[in-house]
C-alpha cells in the first residue's frame, strides 16, 4: 500500500462516510437494502448523490461483513456477487476489458469480461479500444507532446471525444446490461482528461 497522504477529496469523502460508520450493523444493513430497492431497474451515473452515498455505506458494510450476517432482506432481483457475497451491483468503467464489471461493495471484479454475453463483448471491446486511444493523449511523453505541435489543443480535443464516447456508451449500449443485472452504475468522468460528470450530456 502507498504511504502517500490522502488527497483533500479523499479526506472529504472519509468525513462524509462518518455517518455510516456511526450506524449499528442492523441499521446499516436496512439502509443499504432499502437503497438497493431504489436503485433497482435503472442505469446510474457514478456521480449521482444517491450512488455516492451508497458507495460510502457499502465500504463500511464490507469492512464489517454486514451482508454475511443476513441482518436484512435483500431485494429479490439482486443475486449474490461471487467476489464478496454482497448483492450484485456492477460498475462499468473504461477498463472493462481488463477489469470486467467491478463490485460496488469490495472493488473486485464482479463479472469478468469473458462472462459478459458475446454480442456485448464485441461492442465493449470496440468501444474500449477507441476510448483507450483517446485516453492515452493524457499520458503522452514529452516526444509525443512536441510532435503534436500543440499539446493543449490535442488534450482539449481528446477530452471532447471522451465526453462523446462516454455519452454514446451510456445512451446506446449500457441499458442492455439491465436485461442481465438489476441495476448498473457507470463511471461518468475521466480525471486524466479533466472530463467531469457535468461535461457528459447523455440526453433522454
Amino acid at each position: 500500500m502507498s504511504d502517500a497522504p490522502e488527497s483533500p477529496v479523499e479526506r472529504l469523502w472519509q468525513d462524509y462516510g462518518k455517518v455510516f460508520r456511526d450506524f449499528d450493523d442492523l441499521t446499516l444493513a436496512r439502509w443499504m437494502s432499502q437503497t438497493l430497492g431504489q436503485l433497482e431497474g435503472r442505469l446510474w451515473r457514478m456521480s449521482h448523490p444517491l450512488v455516492g452515498a451508497y458507495r460510502l455505506a457499502a465500504q463500511v458494510g464490507h469492512s464489517r461483513q454486514v451482508w454475511l450476517k443476513r441482518l436484512a432482506n435483500v431485494p429479490r432481483a439482486y443475486p449474490e456477487a461471487e467476489c464478496c457475497r454482497a448483492p450484485l451491483l456492477p460498475l462499468f468503467t473504461r477498463d472493462i476489458i481488463e477489469s470486467g464489471l467491478l463490485c460496488q461493495h469490495c472493488g473486485a471484479t464482479a463479472i469478468a469480461f469473458e462472462d459478459v454475453p458475446g454480442p456485448l463483448q464485441t461492442v465493449f471491446r470496440k468501444w474500449a479500444d477507441e476510448y483507450g486511444e483517446v485516453h492515452e493523449v493524457a499520458h503522452w511523453d514529452d516526444r509525443q507532446r512536441k510532435q503534436s505541435g500543440n499539446y493543449e489543443a490535442a488534450l482539449d480535443d481528446a477530452a471532447g471525444r471522451a465526453e462523446k464516447l462516454l455519452a454514446r456508451m451510456a445512451r446506446t449500449h449500457l441499458p442492455k446490461l439491465l436485461e442481465l443485472y438489476p441495476s448498473v452504475i457507470w463511471e461518468d468522468q475521466d480525471e486524466c482528461l479533466d472530463v467531469r460528470p457535468e461535461d457528459i450530456i447523455v440526453g433522454t
